[in-house]
């Protein structure tokens, strides 16, 4: 959640940011500093009000107690009513506005950091740096699905059966590789440093609130409505609400935690678009990275977050490339997103594989995730970090594509060997 002092305290800085990630929002901003401004009014007016009424209060007892049978405390008890009602009317009000600020606010996505490029969608993205070189075939690269299928390692139109479209199931071999892909970034991971969770699946809405999916992406969840649970869209929901309405001490961070997880999306605004294979899926699996951080290191965490996640595209030697994301491309909660893109011979271009965002203070914010530094008063709020390390079937479709041969097998990386019990080929 943006932080509503700030708003007011400099309103066109609030504007010139969010105009840059989309020109609807300058409206948003305009109706939130109106509604703040009634808000204030409302405060104000109820603060007078219940000044008088205090002063009629104590005016009301020293007449009882000097001259009880004054004719005019009748009239003084009679306009200190009045102002109690009064009170209770701007109480009223004033929490009915309040309530119109917070829900306006939860919509408001966050503010660009200031070296992010403006830009209004992704053709406007930068490109960081190139790591690998793209294989060169010898014959014409099929697309995973054809390979997975032909192997016998993927089932497509058994899966719809057992669910609908954007399902799939893999078997045998195919699944121990999805197995052995996930082991080895978890591996990797907690080499360097994270501790792994394993979370609950189902969520509720106060934690999709926190991370920012509530309530402006319902309609991308699938939701349990008898028990208000929500299947996790991503890790970084309950990672990062481990420690919603908490005061960490500052010694504690950061804290790095990775977890391996199913994700279940509606993909609702992807109609048409990668309706074959593994790319778009409603469940998938994932390896999520989330960190806690101090605000004075967030960003030297995230450029080590980002390597990170490039450490195993390097490990199972991926081409791949690291994208900067303008301000039109970048999801809800992040101030700065790097993508990380792999490359698929068969489409001959990079396709995300993973985001590794840094949300600054949004998400504490809206989930009440705070710090004491023992040298400082008061608590301030931490920053959220979160970064796929990978996707596993996207690693798994690079895979597919990057390592297949001509008489239809499949090599498997080097780095994987060990986790498919030393098998070097499908």
């Amino acid at each position: 959640m943006i932080d509503l002092k700030s708003l007011r305290q400099n309103p066109e800085l609030f504007q010139t940011r969010l105009l840059s990630r989309n020109d609807s929002y300058g409206a948003l901003v305009d109706t939130l500093l109106t509604l703040e401004q009634a808000r204030r009014q409302l405060l104000t007016e109820r603060s007078e009000t219940e000044a008088k009424s205090n002063a009629i209060g104590k005016e009301v007892g020293q007449r009882i107690r000097t001259n009880p049978q004054d004719e005019g405390i009748a009239a003084l008890k009679e306009e200190g009513t009045a102002l109690k009602n009064r009170i209770a009317e701007l109480a009223a009000q004033e929490r009915t506005v309040e309530e119109q600020v917070n829900a306006l606010a939860l919509t408001v996505p966050n503010l660009p950091h200031a070296s992010v490029p403006q830009g209004a969608d992704e053709k406007e993205n930068v490109e960081v740096r190139r790591w690998g070189t793209p294989r060169s075939f010898d014959f014409e690269p099929k697309p995973h699905w054809e390979v997975g299928e032909q192997l016998g390692i993927l089932e497509v139109s058994r899966a719809v059966k057992l669910a609908q479209a954007r399902f799939i199931a893999l078997v045998g071999l195919g699944a121990k590789l999805e197995r052995a892909l996930a082991n080895l970034m978890l591996d990797r991971h907690l080499d360097h440093g994270y501790t792994e969770v394993s979370p609950p699946l189902l969520v509720n809405s106060a934690s999709l609130q926190g991370t920012g999916q509530l309530p402006k992406f319902a309609e991308d969840l699938f939701h349990c409505a008898d028990d208000d649970l929500w299947l996790i869209p991503t890790a970084e929901v309950p990672l990062t609400n481990l420690y919603r309405e908490e005061i960490l001490d500052a010694a504690q961070l950061p804290i790095y935690h990775v977890a391996h997880t199913p994700c279940f999306r509606r993909e609702a605004g992807s109609a048409g678009r990668d309706t074959r294979g593994l790319i778009r899926l409603h469940q998938f699996n994932k390896v999520e990275m989330v960190k806690i951080t101090h605000p004075d290191t967030s960003y030297e965490e995230h450029e080590k977050l980002v390597q990170d996640a490039e450490a195993i595209l390097q490990m199972l030697e991926l081409p791949y490339r690291v994208v900067l994301l303008c301000t039109g491309d970048m999801g809800f909660s992040a101030a700065k997103c790097y993508d990380l893109e792999v490359w698929l011979p068969s489409q001959k271009t990079y396709r995300e594989i993973s985001s590794c965002s840094n949300c600054e203070d949004f998400q504490a914010r809206r989930a009440g995730i705070r710090f004491k530094d023992q040298n400082q008063k008061g608590t301030s709020f931490a920053h959220t970090l979160n970064g796929s390390g990978l996707a596993v079937g996207r690693t798994l479709v690079a895979i597919l594509e990057n390592y297949q041969n001509a008489d239809g097998s499949l090599t498997i990386p080097t780095a994987l060997q060990p986790y498919m019990g030393g098998l070097e080929r499908i």
